[in-house]
């Protein structure tokens, strides 16, 4: 199953920077391998919150 890219690289990087862990994911390959799950699930919360922010 081919993968869909749901957010932009760069709306992830101005999302990792408000949390205050975009030096976590800087780099030639953007790991978010770096990330702890706690920072991981925060991470996606706030990019839910901010899609339901834009859909009304």
């Amino acid at each position: 199953m081919a993968r869909q890219k749901i957010l932009s690289t760069a709306a992830k990087h101005l999302l990792a920077r408000e949390m205050g862990v975009e030096h976590k994911i800087m780099g030639a390959t953007s790991d978010y391998g770096n990330l702890t799950s706690r920072e991981c699930g925060y991470f996606v919360k706030l990019a839910v919150q901010k899609a339901e922010e834009n859909m009304i």
